[in-house]
C-alpha cells in the first residue's frame, strides 16, 4: 500500500471533516431550519475518504441519498454545502437541491440521488465518456444494500462488464436498508460472488479501517487504470443514526449504537494506528481537529445568516438550453 505523511494527515482531514458535518447537521436539523429530509453518514467515514482521497480531476463518483460523506471526499465546497443543506442562496445547487440532491459537476461530484439505485447508470454514462474521450478518467458508484438489489444497480454492474468500462462499484454496506437487515435481504448472503457471477473481481473489507480501504480501492484503482474493466468493493460497517432524521431505529438491538460508537470507530482506530508509531503525531491530528470545528461553525453561521433564493429562480434550472 503506497500512503505517505501528508496523504494519512488528508485523509483523515476528510475523515473528520464528516464528521463533524455530520454531526453539527444532527443537532441543526433538530432546530426545525433545515428543510426537506436528511441522512447521516456517520460512521461510515472511511469508505468515503480512502477511496475519494485517491481520485483524481478527470474522476467522477454518484452517491446515494446518504451523500454528504462523498460530497465532501471529493472536494465539494462544505460552506456552500451547508448552504444547500439550509436552502440558501449560495448553496451548491442554488438552494433548490438540498441535502439528498447534492453535486458539484466541477469536482467530479455527479451528485447525490433520492433514488435507490439511481446512481450505477450514471457511472456507466460518464465510463463511456470517459473511456470514448481517452481521458483516463474513472467513476465510481457509491450505493447501498438495498440499492444492490435494485435492477438498475445489477443491469449497470453487468453493462460495465460487457464494454469494458472504467467503474469501480462501491457497496456501502451498513447492515440495514432502511430498516431491513441485509443479512436477510441480500441473497447468497455473498455480494462479491454476486459481483464475480457478471466477470467483476470483488472483495469484502471492514469498512471500520481506512488502511483496509485504501488498499482494496488502491488494488481495484489500478486495475481499471490499466484498461481491465470494472471492479467491485464491498464495504461493512455501521451507521451512527437512523436511516433518515427522525428514526428511533427501533430495529437495532439495544445498545447497539452506544457500543458501535465506542468500539467501532474508524477516526479512533485511525488515530490509534498512527500515532502508535513514527506516522503521525497526535498534535498532528489534533491541529486538524481544531481546523475543522472552526470551519464547521463559519458554515453553519453563514448559512443561517443568508438569505433564501429570490422567488424569481424558482423555475429556472429545470431545463438545459443547447
Amino acid at each position: 500500500m503506497k500512503i505517505d505523511k501528508e496523504q494519512l494527515l488528508a485523509g483523515y482531514r476528510i475523515m473528520r471533516t464528516i464528521r463533524d458535518f455530520e454531526e453539527r447537521v444532527h443537532k441543526e436539523f433538530m432546530t426545525g431550519q433545515i428543510p426537506g429530509f436528511v441522512h447521516l453518514y456517520a460512521g461510515e467515514e472511511a469508505s468515503a475518504a480512502a477511496v475519494c482521497l485517491q481520485l483524481g480531476d478527470a474522476d467522477t463518483v454518484a452517491s446515494t441519498h446518504r451523500g454528504h460523506g462523498h460530497a465532501i471526499a471529493k472536494g465539494c465546497d462544505v460552506k456552500a454545502m451547508m448552504l444547500e443543506i439550509y436552502g440558501r442562496e449560495g448553496g451548491l445547487c442554488a438552494g433548490k437541491g438540498g441535502s439528498m440532491h447534492i453535486a458539484d459537476l466541477d469536482v467530479g461530484m455527479l451528485g447525490a440521488n433520492g433514488i435507490v439505485g439511481g446512481g450505477p447508470p450514471l457511472v456507466c454514462g460518464a465510463a463511456i465518456t470517459a473511456k470514448t474521450l481517452k481521458t483516463g478518467g474513472l467513476s465510481v458508484a457509491f450505493f447501498g444494500d438495498g440499492a444492490f438489489n435494485q435492477g438498475t444497480t445489477l443491469e449497470s454492474m453487468n453493462f460495465a462488464r460487457v464494454y469494458d468500462l472504467p467503474v469501480l462499484f462501491v457497496l456501502e454496506d451498513n447492515g440495514y436498508a432502511e430498516s431491513t437487515s441485509s443479512s436477510w435481504s441480500i441473497g447468497g448472503h455473498n455480494p462479491v460472488r454476486r459481483a464475480e457471477g457478471f466477470g467483476i473481481p470483488g472483495e469484502r473489507v471492514d469498512g471500520h479501517d481506512f488502511f483496509a480501504v485504501y488498499r482494496a480501492a488502491e488494488d481495484a484503482i489500478a486495475a481499471i487504470r490499466k484498461g481491465e474493466g470494472p471492479r467491485f468493493i464491498h464495504i461493512q460497517f455501521t451507521r451512527y443514526y437512523g436511516h433518515f432524521e427522525g428514526d428511533a431505529s427501533t430495529y437495532k438491538p439495544a445498545n447497539q449504537v452506544k457500543d458501535e460508537r465506542r468500539y467501532l470507530d474508524a477516526l479512533k482506530f485511525f488515530r490509534a494506528r498512527t500515532t502508535a508509531g513514527t506516522m503521525l503525531k497526535n498534535e498532528d491530528l489534533d491541529a486538524i481537529d481544531a481546523e475543522v470545528e472552526a470551519l464547521i461553525d463559519t458554515a453553519v453561521r453563514e448559512a443561517k445568516a443568508a438569505p433564501a433564493p429570490d422567488v424569481s429562480t424558482l423555475t429556472t434550472d429545470v431545463y438545459l438550453s443547447y
